[in-house]
């Protein structure tokens, strides 16, 4: 009797270890799989697309005024976005768009209230933007990643001249990024973002005295070689991204902008050599009024043919410095910044 109650006492604790290690097991399997979801399934969704998305997106676009018609592969816009008076805010980034309102009866100028245009990563070529002066509360214009700094070759509607042998032909005429760009941009505009977009001259309606409240201006990833004088006229400008770009050296007027906080040039072409004498002909790449004369704390010359040593010999980078200094002192608005670090160079 006692050995079978022994042996119904151990095998009871067999089981009980058995179930045990079982649901060890089983939690060890569920904490994978929390993990597995949390790095895969958890991440962030694709944005659907479809016909039905978008009329559901049209619709709820009456009610908010914010329409986000992102990654839907469209060719142009829907003609019923143009019938949304009082959108603010519209976004159709990273699609194939080649014009916004060219082909449609409807124009983007119907959008009087739009306050933010995201048009990136589509085709838009140097046309494109024909409706934008019409957008007087525009605040926020984003048109990187384009096609708008190349030339157009372009037929005219009524361009049938007589051609050789009595023969008619239609004339092409090429136009120039500057030629095709729109005469005058929203006084509203805040921020103008136009990287990626290959052009070979900031165009002059950019640098507009009209810009009076322009205060971030990112013209990276083009092919400039120079900045021109007239980017004095943007004077409540903070930050200015050149990055990526030709530039060799920037004008006097630059200091002008005394509201400038922010300059990023970084993987231009400005070069130092160490046996270079600075004079009135000769005249520093980075003149010393930008140093002197602007807010500027936040500088990035990385990737450029200098170093920090030659960069410390510029006359009024000091007076940079002593301002940084100050300012990381009272913990305003850059308390992590280094002396020669934020500048990029070695």
């Amino acid at each position: 009797s006692n050995t079978r109650r022994r042996r119904s006492q151990s095998e009871t604790n067999n089981n009980k270890s058995n179930d045990s290690a079982t649901t060890t097991t089983t939690h060890a399997l569920k904490s994978k799989e929390n993990i597995y979801t949390m790095g895969n399934a958890g991440s962030q969704p694709k944005n659907q697309t479809g016909k039905k998305v978008v009329v559901q997106k049209l619709e709820n676009a009456k009610k908010t005024g914010i329409l986000s018609l992102r990654e839907h592969k469209l060719d142009k816009i829907p003609d019923q976005v143009f019938d949304i008076t009082n959108l603010t805010s519209l976004d159709v980034s990273n699609n194939n768009l080649k014009h916004l309102d060219l082909a449609n009866a409807k124009q983007l100028s119907n959008l009087a209230n739009l306050k933010s245009f995201n048009c990136e990563q589509n085709k838009l070529q140097a046309d494109a933007l024909t409706s934008i002066p019409s957008l007087l509360k525009l605040q926020n214009l984003s048109a990187g990643g384009n096609e708008l700094g190349k030339p157009v070759l372009l037929t005219p509607p009524a361009g049938v001249v007589a051609g050789g042998g009595g023969k008619k032909t239609k004339q092409k005429v090429t136009k120039t990024a500057d030629q095709l760009f729109p005469s005058t941009l929203p006084p509203s505009l805040k921020s103008l973002k136009l990287d990626h977009n290959a052009f070979s001259s900031i165009p002059p309606q950019i640098c507009s005295a009209k810009l009076i409240k322009l205060v971030k201006l990112d013209l990276s990833y083009n092919n400039l070689a120079s900045v021109p004088t007239e980017i004095s006229n943007l004077t409540s400008l903070t930050e200015l991204n050149l990055d990526s770009n030709s530039i060799v050296s920037l004008p006097t007027e630059v200091g002008s902008l005394s509201k400038l906080k922010a300059l990023s040039l970084q993987n231009n072409c400005i070069t130092v050599h160490s046996s270079t004498v600075y004079s009135e002909k000769n005249p520093q790449p980075i003149p010393a009024s930008v140093f002197r004369d602007t807010l500027i704390v936040d500088l990035n010359l990385k990737g450029n043919s200098m170093t920090s040593t030659q960069l410390n010999e510029f006359d009024g980078y000091h007076d940079f410095l002593e301002r940084r200094k100050k300012i990381k002192s009272k913990g305003i608005d850059g308390g992590a910044l280094t002396d020669l670090d934020v500048c990029g160079l070695d």
